[in-house]
């Protein structure tokens, strides 16, 4: 069992639904027009099929921690991974919570205008009006204390924290809180990830921040460690 996600107690949406749905390792939080539970629940089911199908033909998939190299046909959430993986220089289970909160949102698209899906501090979201995105970040002073305003609109967002002190996903680095921005929440997270690796201490955020510029496809960057920060791009 995963510790308690205790930062959605403090998840305000005034207008729309939220519910929970979890499927085995995914715990996703949404917010949406109307109550979707079973659909997003046959959404991740159906994406979390094409992975787990994935990976039983092709193991070493679910543990590289290097780009993949596709060889023939491949799911689009698998494809989107595998991009996203190359993109950061990561492996592509570095995408992969991204990934599905990215894809059961736009399948959730279909039955409602606006949608927040947030998949373990991964967040897809399409909202017609302005939002903030709060930062968790563990023990650190800043935590809930940092936010990132998005303006809201036509086109998607992706918002994706990695830590090296909270969770249970995969950091070779120790920031408390590691955010990117991006279109794509796949490639968000994967960033997030391999930004996250490089931050061993506070001394390594100006080095992590010049190293996420050079990341293609994304906005911005945050980094928080104990009581420092560093931020890049339009945010």
């Amino acid at each position: 069992m995963y510790p308690e996600r205790t930062y959605r107690n403090l998840v305000s949406t005034e207008k729309l639904a939220t519910f929970q749905v979890v499927v085995k390792e995914t715990d996703l939080l949404v917010h949406a027009d109307k109550n979707l539970k079973d659909e997003t629940r046959e959404l991740v089911l159906e994406q979390r099929d094409y992975v787990e199908a994935y990976i039983n033909a092709h193991p070493d998939f679910a543990t590289a921690l290097t780009p993949w190299r596709l060889n023939g046909p491949a799911p689009t959430i698998v494809a989107d991974m595998v991009k996203a993986g190359e993109n950061a220089a990561v492996g592509p289970m570095a995408a992969i919570a991204g990934a599905v909160a990215e894809h059961a949102g736009i399948g959730l698209l279909k039955s409602t205008d606006e949608v927040i899906v947030e998949n373990g501090g991964d967040v897809f979201i399409k909202t017609a009006t302005p939002l903030t995105v709060g930062i968790f970040a563990g023990q650190s002073p800043l935590s809930l204390r940092i936010g990132i305003r998005l303006s809201g609109g036509p086109t998607p967002m992706g918002v994706c924290t990695s830590s090296g002190t909270v969770g249970h996903s995969l950091s070779l680095g120790k920031a408390d809180a590691v955010c990117v921005v991006a279109e794509s929440c796949a490639i968000a997270d994967a960033a997030a990830t391999a930004i996250g690796n490089l931050v061993q201490s506070i001394a390594d955020i100006e080095f992590a921040i010049a190293r996420g510029k050079c990341i293609d496809k994304i906005r911005g960057v945050i980094i928080i460690v104990a009581e420092k920060m560093g931020i890049w791009g339009d945010l």
